[in-house]
């Protein structure tokens, strides 16, 4: 076990010196050992002082830019005509077999008419009366971890946590709420990321995933109106 520390230190402190070290013009911040040891913020640090806008040409994702002050994300934020989402909001492109049209990678004003169909979901007035599942549904996974034991807290609480309140959000089968994860997973990964062996594997994934909430979504606008997320998008 020592041996495993010290080789896993070793390596941190060879990323977190490349961090420091790498010209710019060849400094990538996307690069994944940067964030499984905790460097990014050194990286990050070092691009607001000496490149706030910075191009990538070279990552295993092509070309990109990073941009670490704040004025100039808010500024680029607020000008949508020159900077869009559209399309998708990851350094990866999405294949263009499954160019889905997502509420995140989206501009205004769509963004802005969407966002206030769903706002009424999350009112004062709800979110209270969804207050005690919220917290029976939270007390539950913390009372259900082992003691005097190791266990993933991601695993555990994380990802159980926030796929219970996706459900309650969407008034999903609370049930199959742990395919709500899986396509979550499948959407934002791939096949580098081990998620997924093949790009149809993940196409029909994401089409399981289509046609069960066009599914929900006839099911929510044939009944009467509800305070879940998919009822009030059914109204509009």
């Amino acid at each position: 076990m020592a041996m495993v520390g010290t080789a896993t230190e070793s390596f941190r402190a060879d990323v977190r010196n490349r961090a420091i070290q790498t010209p710019l013009e060849d400094l990538d911040l996307g690069h994944w050992d940067y964030f499984e040891f905790g460097v990014a913020p050194k990286v990050l640090g070092r691009l607001r002082r000496e490149a706030p806008i910075h191009r990538c040409e070279r990552s295993a994702n092509g070309p990109y830019w990073s941009i670490t002050r704040y004025e100039d994300v808010r500024s680029i934020e607020l000008d949508p005509t020159r900077f869009s989402s559209e399309g998708t909001v990851s350094i990866v492109d999405r294949p263009f077999d499954l160019e889905l049209p997502m509420f995140i990678a989206m501009d205004s004003p769509k963004h802005d008419e969407q966002r206030r169909v769903v706002f009424p979901a999350l009112a004062p007035k709800i979110v209270r009366e969804m207050e005690g599942t919220i917290r029976k549904r939270a007390a539950t996974i913390l009372d259900g971890l082992p003691v005097g034991e190791t266990f993933d807290w991601v695993e555990r609480v994380s990802i159980e946590l926030t796929t219970q309140m996706l459900a309650t959000l969407f008034d999903f089968p609370f049930e199959d709420r742990h395919k709500l994860t899986r396509w979550s997973d499948v959407a934002s990964g791939g096949i580098a990321q081990g998620v997924v062996d093949s790009k149809a594997q993940r196409r029909d994934e994401l089409q399981e995933c289509l046609a069960r909430f066009e599914e929900l979504w006839k099911e929510r606008a044939a009944r009467p109106p509800s305070t879940d997320f998919i009822s009030f998008m059914s109204l509009n």
